[in-house]
């Protein structure tokens, strides 16, 4: 995952700029969210202001302790780490979620579905092959709302099933008396 990668570059190197080398990794689809620290003995605010307007994350200027250095790189890793998070692609079988777009696919086929049954099934590929009770859904899905009957979880589930398997694919999501609900590959 490139988003738990980070670069560092120097604003002076022979022969290219670092500024040169962050514009031309930001300018790289696949590098874009990859993320960049600049070590560099420059320390004017102008050097510090082209530099996070071409997409860097963080600067230091030299010298500096190695200890600022990691809680730094922390930081930032801690930081992309959770907006990744937020747009990631989530694959369990031949179902595909795209978080960021809020869109799911069966195979080729998008899926036509609420924004309840889109964040039932996100939960449960994220915990794929795992059992949750009614009550788990329901406190998951909806927290907090106290007028939500238990019996919701089943209206919602009966619906993403039959959006699921619109076209006869397999079930995949498994009811287990007397426990609940999982998402589970039956091959």
């Amino acid at each position: 995952m490139m988003g738990s990668i980070l670069t560092t570059t120097t604003w002076m190197i022979p022969g290219l700029s670092g500024l040169e080398v962050l514009r031309r990794i930001r300018n790289k689809q696949e590098y874009k969210n990859l993320p960049i620290l600049m070590l560099t003995a420059k320390n004017s605010e102008q050097d510090k202001i082209i530099s996070f307007e071409s997409g860097l994350d963080d600067y230091i200027t030299k010298p500096f302790l190695p200890s600022e250095l990691i809680a730094r790189v922390k930081a930032i890793l801690k930081r992309t780490s959770q907006s990744n998070q937020d747009h990631e692609s989530l694959i369990f079988d031949d179902i595909k979620i795209d978080t960021s777009q809020k869109k799911a696919f069966r195979g080729a086929r998008r899926l036509n579905l609420g924004p309840t049954e889109f964040k039932i099934l996100l939960f449960l590929i994220k915990n794929k092959q795992k059992v949750f009770s009614r009550e788990q859904i329901l406190n998951k899905i909806w927290p907090n709302q106290v007028n939500v009957e238990i019996r919701t979880v089943d209206v919602h589930i009966r619906r993403l099933r039959k959006e699921l398997n619109k076209n006869g694919e397999q079930d995949l999501i498994r009811t287990v008396r007397s426990a609940g609900y999982s998402i589970d590959s039956i091959k």
